[in-house]
């Protein structure tokens, strides 16, 4: 009897799976936009005008909250981005914090800060990465994963009518 040798070599999909956020990710996460909520209390105006930048420090996995002055609002450390090195990481953990601003959009678009603010998240060079949540009466922001392919389904979809 005879038996042939298979080798099987994995080689990695080229596209990178979504961080996925775990349990205690999420609760601080959501701890620290409380915490950015117990600093501008709804029933307190205190008519300022700023935005929240939410400044991630990949390799401490350090989340800081700032005002427009730069002035230190809040700070934890996310164990679970400590050290991260992927390249998108910035890319990765926007949607995780935009959904934790998402479940508390109550409390964020009651801040006793004048309208229209927006939270931003920056890198640890206070480069702005992504616009997370704007509160104003009048405008609205679309999370950007929900309109990705938006372009090319308006292009089909013109295609289309036109070949009818």
């Amino acid at each position: 009897m005879r038996f042939q040798k298979i080798f099987y070599t994995f080689v990695p999909d080229k596209q990178k799976a979504k961080m996925k956020a775990t349990e205690q990710t999420i609760q601080q996460i959501e701890r620290a936009i409380r915490k950015i909520a117990d600093k501008f209390p709804a029933d307190r105006e205190t008519g300022l005008l700023t935005d929240i930048h939410l400044r991630v420090t990949q390799e401490t996995g350090e989340l800081t909250a700032f005002d427009d002055d730069d002035n230190e609002i809040t700070r934890c450390i996310i164990e679970a981005w400590i050290d991260n090195k992927d390249d998108d990481f910035y890319e990765q953990i926007a949607p995780v914090i935009r959904k934790c601003i998402e479940k508390q959009k109550k409390l964020v678009e009651n801040l006793g800060i004048l309208k229209p603010y927006s939270l931003v998240l920056e890198d640890d060079e206070k480069e702005s990465v992504a616009e997370l949540y704007v509160v104003d009466d009048d405008v609205v922001i679309i999370d950007p994963d929900l309109m990705q392919d938006l372009d090319k389904d308006l292009d089909d979809f013109l295609d289309k009518l036109l070949k009818d």
